[in-house]
């Protein structure tokens, strides 16, 4: 059983705040999300015995900075996925703005979905399906899962049995290590969005 469970932001990226990339190919982390990452790796505590990653190559590259740290290989979960956002996918913000569709999802994730895309009550099923499965299995004691803002949001929701709607009550920065502690009785969460400053 998992006793400790690090949900870690990937780090930093040059279009990071300024477009939606979602599930876009070839985004890589910059010289400040390494950096952020070699610092992030000094901050897990105590020593991990199992990496997890995200597919998407930005969760990756941030992975394998913390598995060379720690010597430890990474395993790409699909569960820890980003969002789909379908048709925004790769939207500058600005673009997106006017569109009533991106202020009703942002009003109500409960109830709304990006077009064509994934929903956040499924995004939300996805991962903590998966945390549970690690609490619940043979996995070893301390796991880093890296992920992406909205898959460690709906799982912090959940353990805080909070609605899909607050989900901007939750900031979850670049590199940062939100904790879930596990036993026979459930999850709790001990720590969200801890970051090593520069």
């Amino acid at each position: 059983m998992a006793r400790l469970i690090h949900l870690v932001r990937h780090g930093h990226h040059a279009l990071l705040g300024r477009f939606l990339c979602g599930r876009m190919k070839g985004i890589e982390l910059d010289d400040i999300g390494c950096g952020e990452m070699a610092r992030c790796a000094e901050a897990v505590a105590p020593r991990p015995t199992l990496i997890q990653s995200s597919p998407q190559r930005r969760c990756m590259q941030s992975a394998c900075i913390l598995a060379a740290h720690f010597g430890l290989p990474v395993e790409i979960v699909p569960a820890l996925d980003e969002l789909d956002y379908g048709e925004w996918t790769g939207r500058s913000f600005d673009d997106l703005a006017p569109d009533p569709r991106w202020s009703r999802w942002n009003r109500r994730r409960s109830t709304s979905r990006p077009p064509g895309g994934e929903s956040m009550r499924s995004l939300q099923n996805r991962t903590v399906a998966h945390l549970e499965q690690l609490r619940s299995d043979g996995s070893p004691d301390i796991v880093v899962a890296v992920s992406h803002a909205e898959p460690i949001r709906a799982a912090l929701l959940y353990y805080s049995r909070m609605p899909l709607d607050d989900f901007l009550s939750i900031e979850i920065d670049s590199a940062s290590i939100s904790t879930l502690r596990a036993d026979g009785g459930g999850m709790k969460i001990i720590g969200i969005n801890q970051r090593v400053p520069a």
